[in-house]
């Protein structure tokens, strides 16, 4: 990738704080993204997922059977866990607290992958980790929504399997046909996906949030102080529970990342795809915000620290 496009990518969770402030001060800046965009925004990145996966990404799982099993688990069974049971102790209101269930049900998403390549973690095992993740979560994150979220807000069990089918498996794997297929353009097309990613996760970001500013400001602080928990305690229980399990310190750390970082862009497009109010989709918005500021410090922390034997 160019330097100044792998500097762009870098500088993810800052472009994301920048723009989502700049929002809030001026919401036309962001809101005009909205509707299909969002969904077509979405499309866009796991198309370039797809793009950035090859067969090695998943048969790799055969070689490091107990890490990608120890976090996909995690994934999951920790992370929706938690969304639940902290939607309860923060005692949100109905849509957010489904909000909160549907974000942390979701699989790992690309920006792991670059937290990961800045922690000095294992970027590989990151990068198959998302990859199976995501392809689990067509059939786990509408289940496992479905069932947490109960009969406090109707849930329409196979209109989230049909939109995370759509969002998810169709664009992956048009990537990965495009891959196997079209091998030059590919080439062509692979080193501006990272950054077209950077930029329609902003938008859709900073589009769900400057739209709800008012309803937002309402109680910021209850639902802020829920969506940075379940980071907090999913970076840091994942780190915790994988050290039990994992064969290295770099493993345990990749997996923390995997498991605290959620796809909040697939959160946004199920929530306003399947739910009646608006205000489901503002803790994935809070969410992205949120994982890429902490997977950041925990980054710099981590950089600081990688193992002298990691090959870089």
């Amino acid at each position: 990738m160019n330097l100044w496009l792998r500097k762009f990518v870098h500088f993810f969770p800052w472009w994301l704080l920048l723009f989502t402030a700049a929002s809030l001060m001026h919401p036309p800046l962001a809101t005009w993204f909205s509707g299909p965009l969002i969904t077509i925004g979405l499309a866009v990145i796991m198309l370039g997922m797809g793009l950035s996966l090859e067969l090695s990404d998943f048969l790799r799982v055969l070689r490091m059977p107990k890490s990608v099993g120890v976090g996909v688990l995690l994934q999951f069974l920790l992370m929706p866990g938690l969304g639940w049971l902290l939607s309860r102790v923060f005692s949100l209101p109905p849509f957010y607290a489904a909000g909160l269930v549907l974000v942390s049900c979701c699989p790992g998403g690309t920006a792991s992958n670059v937290i990961a390549f800045l922690a000095k973690a294992d970027v590989a095992l990151s990068v198959t980790l998302t990859a199976v993740s995501t392809m689990v979560a067509v059939a786990l994150t509408p289940l496992l929504s479905s069932l947490l979220i109960g009969s406090e807000v109707a849930v329409d069990g196979v209109g989230l399997f049909i939109s995370t089918a759509k969002v998810v498996l169709l664009p992956v794997a048009l990537g990965l046909w495009l891959r196997k297929t079209m091998p030059r353009v590919t080439e062509l097309l692979l080193p501006w996906a990272p950054p077209l990613a950077v930029v329609m996760i902003v938008l859709i970001v900073a589009s769900i949030i400057a739209a709800a500013k008012t309803e937002l400001a309402q109680l910021i602080y209850s639902l802020a102080g829920a969506v940075l928990s379940l980071h907090l305690l999913g970076f840091f229980l994942g780190y915790v529970l994988a050290k039990c399990f994992a064969a290295s310190t770099t493993e345990a750390r990749t997996i923390s990342i995997e498991v605290g970082m959620q796809n909040s862009g697939l959160g946004v497009v199920l929530a306003r795809s399947n739910f009646s109010s608006p205000l489901v989709a503002i803790p994935a918005a809070l969410s992205s915000l949120t994982h890429c500021v902490v997977g950041s410090l925990c980054a710099a922390f981590w950089a600081r620290r990688a193992p002298a034997n990691k090959e870089l």
